[in-house]
């Protein structure tokens, strides 16, 4: 008989300290490699925004906001996965109910990128321009914002951090959760941390090849400093094309795919591994 290789269901509190440890990991690694990918999709170019110099500026911001946001999605995905699942199941087979299971996936990451953009934008806002060499620290970056823009200026690219990240975990969810369910069904046995790692880097570098034109908006967005009416989504999409050319919506694509495929191995490998520690502890 064939042994069991289904996950067993993680709590909300081992949720969220697995995802709070996942996020802080992985943003503070590969802090250099996301500050390489800001500056090349600046309009400013990658020599003035700062080339290779300080490639640790605005980590203090990131490291605040890793932890919360990480945490806050995968409470909401957990919770929306364990919710929603069960009623794709009741009165279908087996292999329908499978065939759906991407949908579910695909709700439960986008409700969980909503809740976790509204902790993780403002730090983002305040690390970008510190990564383009536009503030030299964070006190600076968060008086001169408030006084500039107000308090809506933390959340300057909000809407476009959603609409990226939601077409993002659509492809990235859906693809880590299916391979991780072959591999388990191939060896026969619930998948080590380490082997789910790697489902997590090849589901990471392909959701984040496809949505690098979102990136490039949002980031252009973020760096924007104009006060009054927001950049909006279209008009800074159509303002690059007509400006730059195409090929600018690719900026950074190499760094991009680099940084979120080692990204997506350490940040889902350390939160299967920190899960199951905790599921072990009993706690």
């Amino acid at each position: 008989m064939a042994a069991s290789t289904a996950q067993p269901k993680p709590s909300t509190i081992h949720a969220l300290m697995a995802g709070a440890t996942a996020g802080f990991a992985v943003d503070t690694i590969l802090f250099p490699l996301d500050t390489i990918k800001t500056r090349l999709q600046s309009k400013a170019g990658f020599r003035a925004s700062g080339g290779f110099k300080n490639i640790y500026a605005g980590l203090s911001s990131a490291a605040l906001g890793s932890a919360p946001s990480a945490a806050a999605f995968f409470v909401t995905y957990e919770l929306c996965k364990s919710t929603l699942a069960p009623l794709v199941s009741p009165s279908t087979t087996s292999a329908d109910a499978s065939s759906r299971l991407p949908l579910v996936h695909m709700a439960s990451a986008s409700m969980a990128e909503i809740m976790a953009c509204t902790v993780r934008v403002p730090t983002e806002v305040v690390k970008q321009r510190m990564q383009a060499g536009i503030y030299k620290s964070v006190p600076q970056a968060f008086s001169d914002i408030l006084k500039r823009e107000g308090p809506s200026g933390f959340f300057r690219g909000y809407t476009m951090t959603v609409f990226r990240e939601i077409p993002f975990s659509c492809v990235q969810f859906p693809l880590y959760e299916g391979m991780k369910t072959r591999m388990a069904r191939w060896l026969e046995r619930p998948l080590w941390s380490g082997e789910a790692s790697l489902c997590g880097c090849i589901a990471g570098g392909i959701a984040a090849a496809v949505t690098t034109p979102l990136d490039v908006v949002k980031t252009r967005i973020m760096l924007s400093q104009k006060s009054g009416k927001a950049a909006t989504i279209w008009g800074t999409f159509t303002t690059i094309i007509a400006e730059e050319g195409p090929r600018k919506l690719l900026a950074g694509i190499g760094p991009r795919v680099t940084w979120i495929s080692i990204g997506g191995s350490i940040f889902l490998g350390v939160y299967e591994a920190v899960k199951s520690a905790l599921g072990s502890t009993g706690l």
